[in-house]
């Protein structure tokens, strides 16, 4: 039987387009272009509207990626799901998680569930359906579709969802208003989490975590209650469309890592991480180096708490007008899981809109399995 072995590698940055690691590994042999499909990475820019390290670091792969593979840098883009995440504030490190995918012949499904992959991208969004409707039920089709793509039909398979999507520009509300109607907002910075929250409803949808057919726009960036325990959502200048990669775990899959996931309740809940690592891999966090070199990368979300406080403490993220609350949140969280990681160079997004309980957010662990590991 055919199935999907998903190799995973985080290569290091020493800035946005700095793709010398990648290259190496390329001329060594160890990292075949042809089978990458998913890149993620974290960019030393602000995270906010005009943070074009996104773009640059999208440009620079797509460029690598149309040279290898003798395509158009249109062409890759399309290939390969690019996802480029702003903001490295704090003890986060630049870096690329670079995802490839092959099919090899196995004579059984596997005795334990890996990691698959799936990715999927919706129709371009004209400016008045981000943040709206459109925009949840365009991502919840697409995870769909990303899901059947990783060979997945049980989202309680899925571990992590990561959506890449756009924002509105003063020229996309231009445009809007020209053809007389309204942007879900006027302010830039603003689209972005409407964006980001639309689109997580669409998992949350797709994952049956919530019903799409009792929702409508009001309840966007409104409805706390309604949010994706596996959901997260990055949102930037670089494209009009949402680009969707779906991580879960299969018996048919001849990978070498796995995925499982958990919430944190709040910015410092370091103690749901340390749980997710022991009880579904075995990782003993607590021994010196943190979870050591089984853990490949955590993925996660990060806001400042709406209310204005962690655990009855006051915070005053959401009261800094020099430094905004998800550059905070970025660096906290941040901290947080490179105590538990021993590394630094983690994902972590800010801006958890619908993504996790307010405060909180998802996370997921990529874990390399060991000869006779089991995996959640």
């Amino acid at each position: 039987m055919r199935v999907q072995k998903v190799s995973v590698r985080r290569v290091a940055a020493s800035g946005p387009g700095d793709l010398a690691g990648v290259r190496a590994l390329i001329a060594a042999g160890e990292l075949d272009p042809r089978h990458i499909v998913a890149v993620m990475g974290k960019t030393e820019g602000n995270g906010c509207v005009n943070d074009h390290t996104r773009e640059y670091a999208s440009v620079m792969w797509a460029g690598l990626l149309a040279e290898a593979l003798g395509c158009t840098t249109d062409e890759a883009h399309h290939r390969v799901a690019l996802v480029m995440s702003g903001g490295t504030e704090g003890v986060l490190s630049p870096h690329f998680t670079v995802f490839s995918r092959s099919w090899v012949e196995v004579a059984e499904p596997s005795a334990i569930k890996r990691m698959v992959i799936g990715c999927a991208q919706t129709e371009a969004f004209s400016p008045e359906e981000l943040g709206r409707l459109d925009q949840v039920r365009a991502t919840a089709d697409a995870v769909r579709a990303a899901m059947k793509d990783a060979g997945l039909t049980d989202p309680a398979d899925v571990h992590f969802v990561q959506v890449k999507c756009p924002l509105l520009t003063s020229s996309k509300v231009g445009d809007c208003l020209s053809r007389g109607l309204e942007p879900v907002t006027r302010d830039t910075y603003e689209s972005m989490g409407y964006s980001r929250g639309a689109s997580a409803l669409g998992v949350a949808a797709a994952l049956g975590e919530t019903d799409v057919g009792t929702l409508s726009d009001v309840d966007i960036l409104s409805d706390w209650g309604r949010f994706s325990s596996r959901a997260s959502v990055s949102a930037g200048i670089e494209l009009d469309s949402n680009v969707v990669i779906v991580f879960g775990q299969s018996t048919q899959s001849a990978s070498d890592v796995a995925i499982g996931h958990s919430v944190m309740n709040d910015a410092i809940d370091a103690r749901s991480v340390r749980r997710m690592l022991r009880e579904q891999f075995g990782l003993d966090v607590d021994a010196e180096g943190g979870a050591g070199e089984r853990l490949v990368n955590l993925l996660a979300k990060a806001e400042a708490s709406p209310n204005g406080q962690v655990r009855g403490s006051r915070h005053t993220m959401l009261n800094d007008s020099d430094i905004h609350s998800t550059r905070h949140a970025r660096a906290a969280v941040g901290a947080v899981l490179a105590s538990v990681a021993g590394h630094s160079a983690l994902y972590v997004s800010g801006g958890a809109e619908h993504q996790g309980p307010p405060g909180g957010g998802p996370v997921a662990a990529i874990v390399r399995l060991q000869p006779a590991a089991s995996a959640a």
